[in-house]
């Protein structure tokens, strides 16, 4: 274990008693601007989020960070958009008014400035209210496998590291963050995206890759698969096979999942915001606290279900809360584990609760168990046919022998 792991875990340990001066907040850590490959302003994307009751907010675009100068063609700009209405520059312009929108030239000479991070923070940021991370995805391949990691909470750039095949190619980017995060002292949550983003991991690979702690069970692209297909596992029974081969074959940690936008598109279009989200429970808005209470499973992945009175923890002897309720909604908690007498049957349902409260008893009979609840309401945009409001909470009950 890496010596800023020690110091977190001994840390944790006070953490844990203090349960009672943690708060929730409710981040993203999956976002693009025109730094990459969205299409809107980081200043307007911030300012959505910002707006829309989330804590925290990682801006996360491919294989950059926004810093330093930097000026866009607004024809480039316009051509991103996937909808037609008022130009993306007007938009900017009546938000944030002309003193603050900076452009150069006219005509189609016309650029505009895209503000640094540095700069968004001054304005933007409020202790214990508003919190922007800086961040990359680190976008990789091997071959035609799509490999892309979210480095949240970096000081520099991290490139890709290229591998002799997939497991190599994740393994390397994860190892290139553990030694930033080594050198700097700087804590970094790395988590794997969409792993059925045109089919490219498999439940094994996730599994075997045990430097990743975290994935996305739900990323809001809609090209990403998220439901699986009759020869493929969806994002959800992807996180109990991996889950299962990584206690049961290999005695390694458990992987955590989250929830995120994966947002590209802000005046309509297909990876649009607000449809994933993380909420973690840490003692305070500053990225180490929230890495530090994520790395003990303290966080629950949303699509739009709140809980309360989360126990979470790899040493909980249940998984038990209260689901915030809504007008005319009702709630189904499925609980799903491995049970020790058949581990071929990696994350098989094991019972339902209808109602608010949930409480099942982790016993010696499972590896491990975790709770997928779904609400009756719609997601108000969905990224798939039909999709309910759900939330996910972690895994519990994990033992790895020393």
């Amino acid at each position: 274990m890496r010596p800023l792991l020690l110091i977190l875990s001994a840390l944790s340990c006070t953490f844990a008693q203090e349960n009672a001066d943690r708060q929730w907040y409710k981040g993203n850590t999956h976002t693009h601007t025109l730094w990459s490959d969205g299409n809107d302003f980081p200043d307007s994307v911030v300012d959505w989020y910002a707006t829309h009751d989330y804590h925290f907010l990682a801006l996360s675009d491919h294989n950059i960070l926004s810093r330093g100068e930097r000026w866009m063609a607004m024809k480039a700009i316009q051509k991103r958009r996937v909808t037609l209405g008022k130009s993306t520059l007007a938009k900017y312009r009546q938000r944030f008014g002309t003193d603050w929108v900076e452009t150069r030239g006219e005509g189609d000479q016309l650029e505009v400035r895209l503000k640094p991070l540095a700069e968004l923070k001054k304005r933007f940021e409020k202790p214990g209210e508003c919190l922007l991370i800086e961040a990359e995805e680190i976008t990789d391949s091997f071959e035609k496998v799509q490999i892309h990691i979210n480095a949240i909470n970096v000081s520099d750039v991290i490139k890709p590291q290229k591998g002799r095949s997939p497991r190599e190619t994740m393994r390397n980017n994860l190892r290139a963050v553990q030694a930033q995060e080594a050198a700097t002292g700087q804590p970094i949550l790395a988590h794997l995206n969409h792993p059925n983003f045109q089919w490219s991991l498999s439940p094994e690979d996730l599994a075997q890759v045990v430097e990743e702690q975290f994935f996305e069970v739900y990323n809001g692209h809609p090209s990403i698969n998220h439901l699986g297909k009759p020869n493929r596992p969806g994002d959800e029974n992807l996180w109990d096979i991996a889950n299962t081969i990584r206690l049961v074959e290999l005695q390694a940690e458990p992987l955590y999942g989250l929830a995120t936008d994966d947002s590209h598109n802000y005046h309509g279009g297909d990876a649009s915001p607000g449809r994933g989200w993380v909420m973690g429970h840490a003692a305070s808005l500053e990225p180490a606290a929230l890495i530090m209470a994520m790395r003990e499973g303290a966080f629950y992945a949303s699509t739009g279900v709140t809980l309360n009175h989360l126990d979470y923890g790899m040493a909980s002897k249940a998984i038990r809360f209260e689901i915030e309720p809504e007008p005319c909604v009702t709630y189904k908690t499925e609980i799903f584990g491995t049970r020790r007498k058949s581990p071929n049957l990696p994350g098989e349902s094991l019972g339902v609760i209808e109602g608010l409260k949930v409480h099942f008893p982790m016993t010696d009979e499972f590896h491990y168990i975790r709770a997928t609840v779904t609400a009756s309401k719609p997601h108000p945009n969905p990224s798939f046919q039909g999709q309910l409001s759900q939330a996910w909470t972690q895994p519990i009950g994990w033992k790895v022998s020393p």
